[in-house]
């Protein structure tokens, strides 16, 4: 049994949710990069050359990607060997999170559903916690801004619905989402599962890194063929037209009751933010 304390948890995400804020993926870079080159629109192509100037000004200057730096979204693969010391383990994260966000001058944006009252340290952050074999503890912190999570919509369709009606689905509410989520976005679509699980599984694929498909051929395929639905709509970088709505779409399935058709759309906008570490 491996020991891990919970101070190490506490400064792991602290570090997480600074980084995850200040320094956009390589993968999104380079995708801006490849969008760029194909993009018909001269509005499209400038909007990107503004993308990665505002990536390089956060990058250097140390200034959040975007005012919105979300709600904390703690993805946690907890190995089964480790046992974790010297306090509480959801209170070790929310600890993280709240030095995180006080010293690396972040928005705090968690508050009260009716009263809107600021929690003032962006805690309580969302927790995901999965056992996994092992004596490792892989955090990810994924900040999840206003907008795009707006822009987000679980739905039980019928099992006659079928494949066709899951595509017009996802297509249709991208369209309906419009601008609405700061395009270009990253589509993550959940398949399968109960209400919950569905959710689950469409926020965890955005984690995939860009250009990663599915290693199934036939989601791999599906995946493929959203993309190029949704870049058909003609939205646009920033909503200003274009052929670039969205940078990916990424698919993940699980099975469901017979009887269910559960579907979800979680939609992450340009500023595509998530760090990870293993302890």
């Amino acid at each position: 049994m491996r020991e891990i304390h919970a101070s190490e948890i506490a400064k792991v995400v602290k570090s997480l949710c600074i980084d995850a804020n200040l320094y956009l993926g390589e993968d999104v870079l380079a995708a801006f990069d490849r969008a760029e080159k194909m993009e018909e629109s001269p509005v499209g192509k400038e909007v990107f050359e503004q993308l990665k100037e505002n990536a390089r000004i956060a990058r250097e200057e140390q200034v959040a990607i975007c005012q919105d730096t979300g709600l904390a979204v703690v993805f946690v693969e907890l190995g089964q060997e480790v046992h974790i010391a010297g306090g509480d383990f959801n209170a070790a994260i929310n600890e993280g999170v709240k030095q995180g966000y006080q010293e690396g001058y972040l928005r705090k944006s968690a508050c009260h559903c009716f009263s809107r009252a600021n929690t003032k340290d962006n805690t309580p952050a969302v927790i995901h916690v999965e056992i996994v074999p092992g004596d490792k503890v892989k955090i990810t912190v994924a900040p999840k801004g206003g907008g795009s999570e707006n822009m987000s919509v679980v739905t039980m369709l019928s099992p006659s619905d079928g494949l066709e009606g899951l595509k017009n689905r996802v297509v249709e509410w991208v369209k309906q989402a419009g601008s609405n989520p700061c395009p270009p976005i990253v589509v993550g679509v959940g398949i399968g599962g109960t209400f919950e699980q569905t959710a689950l599984i469409a926020k965890k694929a955005l984690l995939r890194p860009l250009g990663e498909k599915n290693p199934d051929p036939k989601l791999a395929a599906l995946e493929e063929e959203l993309l190029t639905r949704i870049n058909n709509l003609g939205i646009g970088p920033q909503g200003l037209g274009g052929r670039f709505t969205a940078l990916a779409v990424h698919v993940e399935m699980i099975p469901c009751h017979i009887a269910s058709f559960p579907m979800a759309v979680n939609i992450n906008c340009h500023a595509h933010r998530h760090k990870e570490a293993v302890i």
